[in-house]
């Protein structure tokens, strides 16, 4: 893959209630939200499940995170289609890596945000 300034890639995917279980299992965070439904039924999602959607963007590329900054602006439930979208602001050339900074944004189905944020690091050579 060409990666550039400027490059902007998405990837889009759906919890379901297995994948916040399994999540819930695997980091510990078993808060009452993650585990029990609320008055409309839904089970929400854990932020930093949330949060694998730039993750998978990055690993797309190589790319190792110094820095991460989330933003949780709206909840997410099983079900909901959360689509990611990151953009490449720069790009700094070294002898054995290059240096990277990012921003994303992520969006449910009705089209408003639900995360966003930035990130630093770097691809490998």
């Amino acid at each position: 893959m060409d990666v550039h300034e400027g490059l902007t890639r998405s990837y889009e995917r759906t919890f379901s209630e297995d994948d916040i279980q399994r999540f819930a299992e695997l980091s510990g965070d078993t808060g009452q939200q993650h585990v029990e439904r609320d008055a409309e039924g839904r089970l929400m999602a854990q932020g930093l499940l949330t949060a694998t959607l730039p993750t998978k963007l990055g690993g797309d590329i190589d790319y190792i995170a110094h820095t991460l900054e989330f933003e949780f602006v709206r909840p997410v439930f099983a079900g909901d289609a959360i689509t990611c979208e990151s953009e490449i602001r720069s790009l700094t050339e070294t002898d054995d890596r290059t240096l990277m900074e990012s921003t994303f944004v992520c969006h449910n189905g009705d089209g408003e945000v639900v995360m966003r944020g930035e990130s630093e690091g770097m691809i490998p050579a």
